[in-house]
């Protein structure tokens, strides 16, 4: 992944990132509580983690986020603009990307096209210039070819734009998904386990390109890979049954006893749940399962 800062997002002037303030959010399903009076704010070109056990809320607020769920109370604002009730077709208009766990691409369309289709809001020819091929029309897709090379450069597969998604790897399709986000120039990233399918090497060059993204944009992340929030995030909110149980630094997060019960309870649930060992030294019998990035939640705090 190249790790340069030539390419980042350029805000027109006067535009500016804003903040992401989540305030008093409950989401319900039936009887289930999703999200539970939720609060915090994500400052403008800093980057925002949440982090939690499996099923603390995390994704549900970042579908709340994106208009895919209607909060049941609560207020979302983006700077001046109230998300409470967006849609998701509103997303790029209002300068909000996402990136999804399960990259969604378009298999029939290369990486180059997948990307570019992430751009078509700064595109300026209507529907019918587009379908008649005319001379804006033409502008608009070079314009929108060099944005998508060089977002693909950024983010280190250049040489897979003529490739379809299903001819790469995993990891190679999650660096396209998060180009296909960063090529329309967002104010608000938001992020979903962008680290999901790397390996650790690759780590520290994605953590390094979200910062770099922050330096013009909210950035707000979701992801399990303890080491890598900890080392890029400037504030962290912690989840836990869908009510924050921390918000501060990466290093108040850590230090704080609420979020360290939250992980290993969820660890000792795994484990209860689990068969007990062989004891006669069988494949198998060395303990607890790794936890994401390679050991438990608990001690990847």
């Amino acid at each position: 992944m190249n790790s340069s800062s030539e390419w980042a997002p350029r805000l027109r002037p006067g535009d500016s990132p804003g903040v992401l303030d989540i305030h008093d959010v409950s989401v319900r399903f039936g009887g289930l509580t999703a999200l539970d009076s939720v609060s915090f704010a994500a400052a403008p070109r800093q980057v925002t983690g949440v982090i939690g056990p499996n099923g603390a809320g995390k994704t549900t607020l970042l579908n709340v986020l994106c208009g895919f769920v209607r909060p049941n109370t609560g207020k979302l604002t983006f700077g001046d603009t109230d998300l409470t009730g967006i849609r998701p077709h509103q997303l790029a208009a209002l300068g909000i990307a996402r990136t999804l766990q399960n990259v969604g691409l378009f298999a029939r369309l290369t990486v180059l096209e997948n990307v570019m289709a992430g751009a078509t809001c700064h595109a300026r020819a209507g529907f019918w210039p587009a379908l008649a091929g005319l001379g804006r029309s033409d502008r608009d897709e070079r314009t929108l070819r060099q944005r998508a090379l060089a977002v693909l450069d950024r983010v280190g597969v250049a040489d897979a734009a003529d490739s379809l998604p299903g001819q790469l790897p995993f990891a190679h399709r999650k660096r396209v998904a998060l180009a296909r986000a960063l090529v329309a120039q967002p104010r608000l990233l938001l992020l979903d386990e962008p680290a999901g399918g790397l390996t650790e090497t690759e780590l520290p060059e994605l953590g390094q390109l979200i910062g770099n993204l922050a330096v013009e944009a909210s950035v707000v992340v979701i992801e399990h890979r303890m080491d890598l929030m900890m080392s890029v995030c400037d504030m962290i909110a912690v989840l836990d049954f869908g009510k924050l149980i921390a918000w501060g630094t990466p290093q108040q997060v850590q230090a704080d006893p609420a979020v360290t019960d939250a992980y290993l309870g969820a660890e000792r649930s795994r484990e209860r749940e689990e068969p007990e060992p062989p004891a006669d030294g069988l494949p198998g019998a060395g303990g607890d399962p790794p936890g994401p990035g390679g050991g438990s939640p608990g001690a990847a705090l």
